[in-house]
């Protein structure tokens, strides 16, 4: 018998570990893949009306939110669990660094980690100050994990499998292999926890990054070249004190080269809103084809050359999320979204874009990593690419590649 509907996605740190809390105590829970990254429906905003995950749904329709709530609730339904500790004093304890990890860790990690894949805007500051806060919080646990194999007593307790669970994030982006080497015992730690058969059943293939990622900036534009005119040679020389006390104006930025193009028919915000408001299938792809201008746009499809490197579909996710980002200077000329297709370690990459114009170069080449990617031309005058094109922005049916089918897994949109 079902004990209920955990509303969370794979990959996401507060939904893994209590997948693991749940299997340990043989729970049968349904993971019901939600994503705030994701326009969320009516329906789950009312079991959470802030929107987050992960909920618990049990199936007389109980709702349980905040994940520390949740995973006490799934550990104690067997009696006999050592993950509560053997005292209330260990009790207290085990709830107090779940706390400290949940609240003064992961948000400031997060806010490092981010925006160096793409996830969040970079500003330089703010991730310099998420990691000195990080940084000064994990500090504490290196202290405490100096003189302690675990968080709390002698055995593994909710508060490691929450900790590590929480702290895996960082291990796969930031906390390469110098940082560990200067922390050896919440590495040891770690890597006792997640060797650890309750956490191999939902992570198998952990991540422990050897080079921190480092933040990749756009492609910057190249500024033009000042061309002197003849008036400009007649003029006086500047005083030289001048140039030192008035800042020299900017070149002008290079136009887009799409902008030579000119304001077409069918205005790209337009389907942007029509696509983000109405129903996918049902709505929006009929108003597309009505509305839609073969000479004022084309369609591409892409396919990531390198699938066979993909690992875990959030961090393929990521990367699809880095590319858009990195697309933003692009952002008045397309329109597209991408999924990753599959499971762990057996995915793949795929999407389907509208590009001003008939070619897919001057729109993708402001990305440094457009070349990661194949671009081919859709023809929507054929049944196949036109269904391409739906089943792409859709999200509701797999794909198949090679003969074997993979499930959609997660997407983005690129609006």
């Amino acid at each position: 018998m079902s004990f209920g509907k955990l509303y969370g996605f794979e990959g996401n740190a507060r939904t893994m570990v209590l997948l693991a809390v749940a299997k340990e105590n043989n729970l049968d829970i349904e993971l019901v893949e939600t994503n705030p990254a994701n326009d969320l429906s009516a329906e789950y905003k009312k079991l959470n009306p802030l929107g987050r995950v992960p909920t618990f749904e049990a199936p007389n329709g109980w709702i349980l939110s905040e994940v520390i709530a949740i995973a006490i609730y799934f550990t104690s339904q067997n009696e006999k669990t050592t993950l509560l500790g053997k005292t209330k004093q260990d009790y207290a304890q085990i709830v107090r660094w779940m706390s400290f990890v949940n609240s003064e860790v992961l948000p400031q990690l997060s806010h490092w980690f981010r925006p160096l894949i793409g996830r969040d805007p970079y500003n330089k500051k703010n991730v310099e100050d998420a990691k000195k806060v990080t940084l000064e919080a994990l500090t504490i646990l290196e202290t405490h994990l100096l003189v302690s194999t675990f968080f709390v007593g002698e055995r593994i307790t909710l508060a490691d499998l929450f900790a590590a669970s929480l702290l895996s994030r960082g291990f796969q982006y930031v906390l390469d292999k110098e940082w560990r080497e200067a922390n050896p015992n919440i590495t040891r730690w770690f890597e006792t926890i997640i060797n650890q058969p309750v956490w191999k059943a939902v992570v198998p293939n952990p991540i422990l990054i050897e080079e921190a990622v480092k933040y990749t900036p756009p492609k910057k534009e190249a500024k033009p070249k000042a061309e002197p005119t003849p008036k400009a040679e007649k003029k006086p020389a500047p005083k030289e004190e001048d140039d030192d006390d008035e800042p020299k104006p900017e070149q002008p930025k290079q136009k887009h080269p799409l902008e030579a193009l000119g304001k077409p028919e069918l205005i790209l915000d337009d389907w942007k809103r029509k696509y983000s408001n109405a129903e996918t299938r049902e709505e929006a792809l009929p108003w597309f084809w009505e509305h839609y201008k073969p000479e004022e746009y084309s369609l591409w499809r892409i396919d990531y050359k390198y699938n066979d490197e993909l690992t875990m579909t959030f961090m393929s996710s990521n990367l699809i999320g880095g590319f858009f980002a990195r697309l933003e200077a692009s952002r008045k000329y397309l329109f597209g979204a991408a999924s990753v297709y599959g499971v762990a370690n057996d995915s793949v990459i795929r999407g389907a874009f509208m590009v001003r114009g008939q070619e897919a170069l001057p729109a993708f080449d402001v990305a440094p990593d457009w070349e990661s990617y194949e671009f081919t031309k859709l023809d929507p005058s054929k049944p196949e690419d036109k269904t391409f094109v739906e089943d792409q922005w859709a999200w509701d049916k797999p794909i198949e590649v090679s003969g074997k089918s993979y499930d959609w897994a997660d997407g983005k949109v690129f609006k």
